[in-house]
């Protein structure tokens, strides 16, 4: 008789999930466009896949960094719990990411500044990321903070949809965003609520449109600088 495959013991513990990536758009095409592709590689379709949570350890020392922030939240009156304001930890190549509710943004900030044991005194800027297919979390606000006391950074990323483009500026915890989120309001249309004076900081006050959108259009449009003149061509200064 041939012995039967051995059967796992009922009870026992479940392997953990597989790391799950964040795939957040389709590539088509050579060159990703989708559109006027000649090159002949217009039906490659690749997804565009952002690293997981639980892929890559974090880096020595940021175990610590994330046990002092879940001890802190609960240490800290009407402050969310660790689960509920920290969505995910994502490593990747030594980089650790926390993927912040937009609600609970400035209570984690404020919390990372603070802390004695995190001490996150530096923004070093916030920009933003567009990724028009996935539904629900189509702009990203990315923020790098900077421990100068303990030597380590930190990047806070939180998401909204197209149709509420609304976070919380972090002016009120880190003043030097100041200028990066107006930058970010210029070119992705992210509004931060609570900004002192959100107005483009690029582009002319009366542009229409966000151009750092992935769905912003490339060309074929009209010039929108208004009241630019260019002289005629015969009398421009020749460099010849």
């Amino acid at each position: 008789m041939t012995d039967s495959p051995e059967l796992p013991a009922s009870g026992g513990a479940a392997e953990p999930a597989a790391p799950q990536p964040d795939v957040v758009r389709t590539r088509t095409g050579m060159f990703g466009g989708g559109t006027g592709d000649t090159s002949g590689y217009g039906r490659i379709r690749r997804p565009v896949v952002m690293p997981g949570p639980g892929e890559e350890a974090p880096p020595a020392g940021y175990d610590a960094v994330l046990a002092r922030l879940r001890s802190a939240l609960a240490e800290a009156g009407g402050a969310p719990d660790f689960a509920e304001a920290v969505r995910t930890v994502t490593v990747h190549r030594g980089e650790v990411t926390l993927r912040v509710p937009r609600e609970h943004l400035v209570a984690v900030a404020r919390l990372l500044r603070d802390d004695p044991g995190l001490r996150f005194e530096m923004c070093l800027g916030t920009s933003g990321v567009h990724f028009p297919e996935d539904t629900g979390a189509e702009l990203r606000a990315v923020t790098h903070l900077q421990s100068i006391t303990h030597g380590r950074r930190l990047r806070l990323e939180t998401s909204c949809p197209e149709a509420d483009p609304h976070v919380p500026s972090l002016f009120p915890v880190y003043p030097t965003t100041d200028w990066h989120e107006r930058e970010t309001y210029d070119f992705f249309g992210i509004v931060f609520d609570g900004h002192p004076s959100l107005t483009r900081i690029e582009m002319p006050d009366d542009w229409e449109g966000h151009p750092q959108r992935k769905d912003y259009p490339l060309g074929g449009i009209g010039v929108q600088f208004h009241g630019a003149e260019v002289s005629a061509p015969d009398s421009r200064r020749s460099y010849s």
